[in-house]
């Protein structure tokens, strides 16, 4: 559906803050990881079409929309980090400004839509009273509006409550059967359950692209639990990466990433995907030594 190819975007003189990307993206729900700077931001923007790239081409179904942008607009739903809304306009009025503004003229599926988003008991209220995860439930049905292929949402759960982040993180789950949606989050628990693959993003770069299962395969082998003392805890943050370190009383409880058994007693653990992830970022500095 979208193929990037050789994708770099420099602002002014400065350094990229997308180097030489490639990926290849089909429908499912597509968690973009990395810090904040890591270029996930720019990378979304240009999908967009709200900017263009400094070199390389992204293809929509075969079309390059950096020179056909139009070919992907009518099948793009796109939430932006700040989403904003009118002061003046209830949730309903606001639909109804959207909807007109892309061409949908079925009231049917403004109401659909935000029951969809559990918004419908809320229709009428100025949105601009609403809380932030109601602000991005009803970004998101304004995105869903002309029904696109592709979604592509910045930093979605970003200040929300974690009732909220949970609805939020379904409701992407369910959308992403039947269509491809781009998540982009610092937060590794926000995509850990729905994403079906993960993209990583260290300054500007693409360092990984994996299902989560892969990751965690690679990873498995090479994460450590193992409790020591206050002064085997710091001679040891200097040898080896210690993802997790938690105090048990004069001990430290700690979980370690290294390809063997970084000290005496240390047994090999389970890992989780965030672990698995920060190993990942680990060996690719170190082959970048």
């Amino acid at each position: 559906m979208l193929d990037i190819r050789h994708v770099t975007k420099i602002y002014g003189k400065g350094a990229p803050a997308v180097a030489d990307l490639s990926l290849q993206l089909s429908r499912g729900v597509i968690g973009l990881i990395g810090h904040n700077g890591a270029g996930k931001t720019s990378l979304m923007q240009m999908i967009a079409t709200l900017t263009k790239p400094s070199s390389g081409q992204i293809l929509f179904q075969g079309v390059d929309i950096t020179k056909n942008p139009n070919a992907i607009r009518r099948h793009l739903g796109f939430l932006p980090q700040d989403f904003g809304v009118y002061p003046n306009l209830s949730a309903k009025e606001f639909m109804q400004y959207f909807a007109a503004l892309k061409g949908v003229r079925n009231p049917k599926r403004i109401n659909d839509l935000l029951e969809m988003v559990n918004l419908h008991d809320h229709a009428h209220r100025p949105a601009a009273s609403f809380s932030g995860g109601m602000r991005r439930r009803l970004g998101i049905a304004q995105a869903l509006l002309n029904d696109p292929d592709i979604l592509i949402v910045d930093e979605p759960t970003a200040g929300l409550d974690p009732e909220e982040r949970l609805r939020f993180r379904n409701l992407l789950g369910d959308l992403g059967v039947n269509k491809l949606i781009i998540m982009s989050t610092h937060i590794v628990s926000d995509v850990e359950s729905i994403a079906t693959e993960l993209a990583i993003m260290r300054q500007g770069q693409l360092i990984a692209h994996e299902t989560p299962e892969a990751f965690l395969d690679k990873a498995r082998g090479e994460i450590w639990s193992v409790t020591v003392s206050q002064e085997e805890h710091t001679a040891l943050r200097e040898k080896v990466n210690v993802l997790h370190a938690q105090r048990q009383g004069d001990r430290v409880s700690l979980r370690i990433a290294h390809p063997h058994s970084p000290w005496s007693g240390a047994i090999n653990a389970e890992p989780n995907l965030e672990e698995a992830l920060m190993s990942q970022r680990y060996a690719s500095q170190e082959s970048c030594v």
